[in-house]
């Protein structure tokens, strides 16, 4: 802080060094006017940097610049210092006192910039147990709960809301102030790799849980205590063609056979009620519905037309990751700007369109160098760049960033991941948990297991089975067994980012399907498995004793369910289907219409 004598004795962030109080560096003053007088002092190459949203890598140690990534390709410090970038998303972090060490790093960086813009951090979901650095992480020192599909399975407001609020309190002990959530998309085509993301494929659900997780994240409106939301991905991704993810250019066309387009819209206009305050489009370019066959991240008719004008939304509109720039990873195969439908222009072009579309922001982009370029030659104007500098300073400023952008190493260290939080987020594991059959014994259902019995598991800890029944190395020895399964998929050979894409076909196959029934024909079998997308199981459904299905739970979760320590409560959130002959048949912007599925959506039992 610094002080005045003719400020009143009021103490203030000279953020400019120019030894007055300036109004956007007065607490008192309207946002409005402090984002009016920043941009008047803001040069054209300052305001570049602001429309860009990149990557920034974390030390073990919490030093700035740790030796460039696949991702982080460019020193930390010279993008907040000569490309004036202050919009970063993380990835992998350290211990709390660490990051939170690392941000006041990035933020004290930041300050000594000529104007002192503060820094604004974003995450993907880091609170479940998938792991995959294009989408989401492993809650690693953060509390641990079900993946968002697993809230629809519990289908409680109140829990989701309970979570952002745990979240939000997490996020910003670590200084992370936009959330690149939730995912307001629909499962309406079970193959697709980013179902575990979602609430499920029904609207009204997703609808009202993505209102709660941004009331959550958010508060009643946006301040210092908020998390921004960036919900995701307008207009709604998951009807793929083939169920082939936009993050690869084999699933770039979203197809909407059954006429359903305006059916995603549905969760997004519970998010512009619940005052979400940013938005990003998906990858993939809408086809046979009448828009520019574009990504909607370059669709004027999608961003312009239906998100601002139709929706009335005047928030940050940022793109999903690599629009603009091809990204060339060492030993491994180029992964290609996400420019669909675009492809033939150059990264100039791609980012006057973007722009023009409506977007404020390119995400996982570092090159404002390039709006420059496009405001010098007269082919964007600068007015208009003002629009989109006021829309990311305006959340800048309500966020309270530029008031006190620092955090509390102590306090972090104490917030994330304490005791509370975590029994809160092992609750919502076992509250997810859906019973799927309870197969016939002596006294009508083998769930829950009674007693002390033999028990011979797969893919459970040993150690922790001990602590429910005796636990023995064979299948002959054992009473019963129990396994754990994760659902199938089909491996693909692209670069490490495709090879971490749960996609294809939804069964399992060959060797891998005979050694399953094998040992259900064996011993009696519950079937624990593992829901990131539906399954196509009905040879195991028919012969294990029991079936439960998960959405990322620990052992103790599954077995406290399997032994009646905590009765299963949880409902599908999508039809799990009945072959793969009905997966192709099914319309992939339709929810609930797999033929005869093997469970219907919304199934489970208790006991």
């Amino acid at each position: 802080m610094t002080s005045a004598a003719d400020t009143g004795g009021l103490g203030f962030r000279d953020l400019n060094k120019n030894g007055r109080l300036d109004p956007y560096e007065d607490p008192r003053r309207p946002i409005e006017e402090r984002v009016e007088d920043l941009l008047g002092q803001m040069t054209l190459e300052e305001k570049a940097g602001l429309l860009f949203h990149t990557i920034a890598a974390v030390n073990p140690d919490g030093s700035l610049d740790p030796p460039p990534g696949p991702f982080a390709r460019q020193s930390l410090v010279d993008l907040v210092t000569a490309k004036h970038i202050n919009h970063f998303n993380v990835h992998a972090l350290p211990a709390p006192r660490i990051a939170a060490e690392w941000h006041n790093r990035l933020q004290a960086l930041a300050e000594g910039t000529r104007l002192g813009i503060p820094v604004t951090i974003s995450s993907d979901p880091r609170h479940a147990f998938s792991n995959n650095p294009a989408v989401n992480f492993t809650a690693s020192h953060c509390s641990q709960w079900p993946e968002p599909i697993g809230f629809g399975a519990i289908g409680d407001e109140r829990v989701v809301e309970e979570f952002a609020d745990i979240a939000r309190q997490e996020y910003l002990a670590l200084g992370i102030r936009v959330a690149l959530h939730p995912m307001a998309d629909l499962a309406t085509e079970p193959r697709w790799a980013r179902i575990s993301g979602t609430f499920g494929e029904d609207a009204e659900l997703a609808a009202r849980l993505t209102a709660a997780y941004i009331r959550g994240f958010q508060g009643p409106s946006l301040g210092p205590q908020s998390v921004a939301c960036m919900t995701k991905h307008f207009p709604g991704g998951g009807p793929q063609k083939d169920g082939e993810d936009p993050h690869f250019p084999y699933g770039r066309e979203q197809v909407y056979p059954g006429g359903n387009f305006d059916y995603h819209l549905i969760p997004f206009e519970a998010a512009f009620a619940a005052g979400t305050a940013q938005i990003m489009p998906y990858y993939g370019m809408p086809i046979g519905v009448g828009l520019e066959e574009v990504g909607f991240g370059f669709n004027k008719q999608v961003i312009t037309g239906l998100l601002r004008e139709k929706y009335g939304f005047d928030g940050v509109v940022c793109t999903d990751w690599g629009l603009l720039t091809d990204l060339v990873i060492p030993g491994s195969p180029t992964w290609v700007a996400r420019a669909w439908g675009v492809e033939h222009l150059s990264r100039e072009e791609r980012a006057k369109k973007a722009i023009e579309a409506g977007v404020d922001q390119f995400g996982g982009e570092a090159c404002p160098e390039v709006i420059v370029a496009l405001v010098r030659s007269g082919q964007l104007s600068e007015a208009r760049i003002d629009e989109s500098v006021r829309r990311i300073l305006r959340d800048k400023f309500r966020l309270g960033l530029f008031d006190n952008p620092y955090i509390d190493p102590d306090a972090a260290e104490r917030i994330v991941g304490q005791e509370r939080f975590q029994a809160a987020g092992a609750l919502a594991q076992r509250r997810a948990i859906v019973l799927l059959k309870n197969g016939a014994a002596a006294d009508g259902a083998v769930l829950p297991v009674r007693g002390r019995p033999k028990v011979y598991v797969e893919n459970i800890n040993p150690q922790v089975a001990g602590a429910y029944a005796e636990v023995v190395g064979s299948l002959e020895d054992a009473d019963l067994a129990i396994m754990r399964l994760a659902a199938p998929y089909e491996p693909r050979d692209g670069n490490f980012l495709e090879r971490m894409f749960h996609a294809g076909d939804l069964d399992f196959k060959g060797e891998e399907l005979a050694r399953i029934l094998a040992v259900l024909e064996r011993r009696p079998t519950i079937v624990a498995i593992t829901l990131d997308r539906p399954a196509v199981i009905p040879e195991i459904a028919e012969r294990c004793a029991g079936l439960l299905a998960d959405f990322g739970a620990s052992d103790e979760a599954v077995l406290d369910v399997i032994f009646g320590r905590f009765a299963p409560t949880g409902r599908l959130p999508f039809e799990l289907p009945s072959s793969m002959e009905a997966v192709r048949r099914q319309k992939p912007d339709v929810p609930h219409d797999s033929e005869n599925p093997l469970f219907p959506f919304g199934f489970g039992l208790s006991y």
